[in-house]
């Protein structure tokens, strides 16, 4: 999917009503779960990598590829290092149980209008369910507070899917599991021109420090320091 520039401002919609599984539905209800991905779902990650790449504008820039990503995303237990939470969303309700070592979260969005996903095919996984966005993030230090935290690497919903909740979810999800372990902090970057991202996370109670910005080696860069030891 090619992104050419920043989203444009669109009219602001309704906000969904969500509630957990168990809730009898009402209006046009979606059953939503998210869970710890493994490594049969390499396919769908790579493309809403690379999806996501497009919407930042950063295509240049993307080198993954599902090897490189099944060789190096799943191999440490779950939080301990990089950890992805699947988002899904299906017509009718999930089994009841566990999928793999977490329990996942399960809530009925109930929305004004059902959804048309043109790529419902392409992200099938399995039944009617279909795969709608991802979290990735691993622990970091806070050095000034003694704390540990997560990093958030990359939050993407497709485009079908935004503006109804999935995103606050899969944020929502992340920090509650940095509650649950003790942690302290949730940190990630934000582009520069990405205004609605600004909002919508300041929104969610998010600190914008503004004098911050990024470094990076990588590529030549990086390498020039390989036989410093």
């Amino acid at each position: 999917m090619a992104v050419t520039g920043p989203p444009s401002p669109q009219t602001p919609t309704p906000t969904p009503t969500i509630t957990p599984q168990e809730t009898a539905p009402i209006g046009n209800p979606i059953f939503a779960r998210i869970r710890i991905a493994n490594s049969s779902d390499v396919p769908h990650l790579y493309k809403l990598m690379y999806q996501h790449a497009a919407s930042q504008r950063l295509t240049h820039i993307f080198s993954a590829t599902e090897s490189s990503l099944s060789a190096t995303l799943f191999n440490s237990p779950p939080f301990q290092s990089f950890t992805v939470f699947l988002l899904e969303v299906s017509p009718t309700p999930f089994p009841d149980g566990p999928v793999g070592c977490h329990p996942p979260i399960t809530r009925i969005v109930n929305l004004d209008l059902l959804i048309v996903d043109p790529e419902s095919k392409e992200f099938g996984s399995g039944g009617e369910a279909v795969v709608v966005g991802f979290v990735l993030f691993f622990p970091n230090y806070g050095l000034f507070s003694g704390m540990p935290g997560f990093y958030i690497e990359g939050l993407y919903v497709r485009e079908c899917y935004r503006k109804k909740g999935f995103g606050k979810m899969l944020l929502s999800a992340v920090a509650a599991q940095a509650m649950k372990m003790g942690y302290g902090k949730l940190d990630w970057c934000v582009l520069g021109w990405n205004a609605n991202a600004f909002g919508f996370y300041k929104k969610m109670g998010a600190q914008v420090f503004e004098e911050l910005k990024m470094c990076r080696l990588t590529s030549d860069a990086l390498q020039a320091y390989e036989s410093f030891s």
